[in-house]
């Protein structure tokens, strides 16, 4: 059975670049243009993974991985973050910090900073969910 990764991004460009290397490669594409729709898509649909972008306009990827990351029913959930802001500056970030409340942020499992070649997003894929 294929695996279900939802694509959470506000650049349809992107959505569109990681759906074509999901499907290219035998998983379910879902997509989400914002965390709120995210969510969602997560509740209804329980992909196996998430490929969430940091900054959108509603509903953020920080309060959305503070959420998959902070809910028993939802952390097993496998996280890449895949936006183009440096991982230091993202753990670093007020936002994410005030979305933590001044706990530990947890490491994304994988972070990759756009843009990437299609082979690296996959592998991170494969290194995730197989």
């Amino acid at each position: 059975m294929s695996k279900k990764v939802l694509v959470v991004d506000d650049d349809q460009d992107v959505r569109s670049f990681v759906v074509t290397v999901l499907e290219e490669n035998q998983y379910i594409p879902l997509v989400a243009q914002d965390g709120v729709e995210g969510l969602e898509m997560i509740e209804k649909e329980h992909p196996d993974l998430v490929i969430l972008d940091v900054l959108m306009p509603r509903g953020s990827g920080i309060r959305l991985y503070h959420k998959l990351k902070t809910d028993e029913t939802l952390e097993k959930i496998p996280v890449i973050m895949f936006t183009g802001i440096a991982l230091r500056s993202f753990l670093k970030s007020q936002k994410v910090l005030d979305e933590f409340k001044g706990g530990e942020v947890p490491k994304p499992d994988i972070y990759l900073e756009k843009p990437v070649e299609p082979e690296e997003l996959l592998a991170a894929i494969k290194k995730k969910i197989g």
